[in-house]
């Protein structure tokens, strides 16, 4: 596998917010999100390559019961599944954070799916066909609908504008109107004062909608770096 980080810190998003994880990121995606915030593992180039007993050997060092597989984007990884059982063998809980652009048999207690809206796509001149592969690949609805038909899920969306929510809304359509408990809205950005600038009128939108508001605390709590 190609390893960017291991490291044990607390869950920052999502459901499990607050839980205390160990976190296997991998490197390499098949994305190119523009404001993707752990940039470092979008090469698989840049990561480790490392085994997964050697994964699971280090994070055995770490009192964690929950871990989180994370990227970049773990489905791309050959050795997820393996990693995965390997995991489950060992009794830990498993959360999976990934796009839902692609399938794999992985165990798995909580699917977290961010599909990816208009937001991400990059855009200028410079964006060209990196920019044409990610909005040719953002969301399949076909691998959505799998992942929340075979797994407890929950779909986490990172917003920038209000006018996300329409977008939003029409694809919870085609994923066949999920409970709005299990929609997740998060504030993009990348420092405190964006966050929180965003979160009072996301905040507004999810008391509109029944979704939930979704905090960044790695962000609010360390800062925008690596290993938190």
């Amino acid at each position: 596998m190609r390893i960017a980080e291991l490291f044990y810190s607390i869950q920052g998003e999502g459901t499990l917010a607050g839980v205390p994880s160990a976190f296997v990121r991998t490197a390499g995606c098949n994305l190119a999100c523009r404001w993707c915030d752990t940039a470092y593992a979008l090469c698989a180039a840049d990561g480790e390559d490392m085994s997964v007993s050697d994964v699971v050997e280090i994070i055995g060092k770490w009192p964690a019961r929950h871990v989180v597989v994370t990227g970049g984007e773990p489905m791309i990884q050959p050795d997820v599944v393996e990693l995965t059982r390997a995991l489950r063998d060992q009794g830990r809980h498993i959360t999976i954070e990934t796009a839902g652009t692609i399938y794999k048999p992985v165990r798995c207690d909580l699917m977290s799916i961010s599909p990816k809206l208009t937001n991400s796509t990059p855009q200028g001149t410079d964006s060209g066909a990196q920019g044409e592969h990610h909005e040719a690949r953002r969301v399949n609805v076909e691998v959505l609908l799998r992942l929340m038909a075979g797994y407890d899920y929950q779909l986490k969306f990172v917003i920038a504008s209000p006018n996300d929510l329409d977008e939003i809304q029409q694809l919870l359509v085609q994923l066949r109107r999920p409970d709005p408990g299990r929609v997740l809205l998060m504030p993009e950005g990348t420092d405190r004062d964006t966050l929180h600038e965003r979160a009072a009128w996301l905040i507004e939108l999810c008391k509109e909608t029944g979704f939930r508001y979704c905090p960044r605390l790695q962000i609010e709590l360390f800062g925008h770096r690596r290993g938190v």
